[in-house]
């Protein structure tokens, strides 16, 4: 009889990852909702606007981190394109955000501000449907996820992989980015959609509706990890790993690489475009520079120093670089460039595990250590104990055997 599919994904994951899961979601959903609106600015565990925002943005890139991961890590597939998949998803969102200021704008008119300005008459075809939030969710999710099915059919179908792969998503969103650049694609040009006003006519930066962004940014971690988790512990995740390791050996075998590759490849892309719809709100600000290659490079650098193949991995490692980089750009904005590349030089020397693998090498060291101190402590000093007389003496065999006596003793015994 085949498991519940419950079972199957409660089981997945270790006690101790649901425990960790249920912490972060009581700090998430009960403790930052309550120090940001229940407590007074005055208070010593209030917790800003600016916190709030920051960290729900923080929480849309570990989202992403995770989404890379479950590629680069579980299945060797390392892309520098990713940036685009989130970027596709923000401005799917942005479209219905900017269909909701509606005569809010700066020229009173229905039509956006950036096509007033343009002097456009009317909505673009494609902006059909775009004032409907389901139509602008099934957008997040379709558009994303249709363009990484259509690049990676013909990619993984003609085995590209390796540095050829990574060049080419790398110039698949540089190519995209100069496109939305351009006024005349009816997405706002290099300024991009900006001047939010409201989410199903609630304003968009009210404190109650800052609080549920960052509560939905840490429901869709959590889910994510939780699906990771059970894909990359299935039978589908050791597939997965086997075509990192040697994909000529499981084709071999009768499997077929570029279902399994397709698959994980665009369900990656759907992760990041939901990111992509729940970062624009917070931030207030959707344009083609989040297309930038640099930015998709950025995202491989937060799985390096988190330590791929480990999902928590990529969660730390988008949680360290982002708040260092939130840190850096407030206090020495032009030294974060040469931080991140130092960053990444001394993980690809000395850390090529991550932060999860120097943590592991250290719990390892240490229990080695202990189990010497063990032994060393089990072991008698010379000349501790004396033998008593006509006992024969007792070696350190495997199997604990006492050695035989010898003629001498045979003699003694006689």
């Amino acid at each position: 009889m085949r498991t519940p599919f419950i079972l199957r994904l409660f089981h997945s994951m270790p006690r101790g990852g649901w425990i960790a899961l249920a912490i972060f979601a009581a700090v998430a959903w009960i403790g930052v909702p309550v120090a940001h609106l229940a407590l007074p600015e005055s208070h010593p565990l209030h917790v800003s606007a600016y916190t709030v925002s920051l960290l729900g943005k923080i929480l849309c890139y570990m989202v992403v981190a995770v989404a890379m991961d479950l590629i680069w890590g579980y299945a060797g597939i390392l892309s520098l394109g990713h940036g685009l998949f989130f970027a596709l998803g923000g401005y799917a969102f942005g479209m219905y955000l900017m269909r909701q200021i509606g005569r809010d704008g700066s020229y009173g008119a229905e039509l956006p501000d950036f096509m007033v300005f343009l002097d456009w008459k009317e909505l673009p075809w494609y902006w059909a449907g775009s004032d409907s939030l389901l139509w602008a969710l099934f957008l997040v999710v379709a558009l994303p996820g249709l363009v990484a099915f259509v690049f990676g059919w013909f990619a993984f179908r003609s085995r590209i992989k390796g540095v050829y792969f990574s060049i080419i998503t790398q110039a698949l969103t540089y190519a995209a980015m100069l496109l939305f650049f351009r006024n005349e694609t009816g997405f706002g040009g290099n300024n991009g959609f900006t001047d939010f006003k409201r989410i199903l006519g609630h304003d968009i930066t009210s404190p109650g509706m800052r609080v549920t962004l960052f509560a939905l940014s840490a429901a869709l971690l959590i889910a994510c990890l939780v699906l990771g988790r059970y894909l990359v512990s299935s039978r589908f995740g050791r597939v997965l790993a086997a075509i990192r390791d040697a994909e000529s050996r499981v084709m071999f075998i009768g499997y077929n690489p570029l279902h399994y590759k397709l698959f994980i490849w665009t369900l990656s892309a759907m992760l990041c475009g939901l990111a992509g719809a729940l970062y624009v709100p917070q931030v207030g600000i959707i344009n083609p520079s989040e297309m930038s290659p640099a930015n998709s490079i950025e995202i491989a650098v937060w799985v390096a120093v988190g330590g791929r193949g480990t999902l928590v991995g990529a969660v730390l490692g988008a949680g360290i670089v982002n708040l260092a980089k939130s840190v850096f750009t407030v206090y020495l904005p032009e030294y974060w460039p040469f931080v991140l590349g130092f960053l990444f030089i001394v993980v690809t020397l000395y850390l090529p595990d991550g932060v999860v693998g120097l943590w592991r090498k250290l719990r390892a060291r240490r229990a080695a250590a202990r189990l010497d101190d063990t032994r060393s402590a089990a072991t008698p000093a010379p000349g501790a104990a004396a033998a008593a007389p006509g006992t024969p003496p007792v070696t350190s065999g495997t199997h604990g055997f006492a050695a035989p006596p010898t003629d001498t003793a045979k003699g003694a015994n006689a």
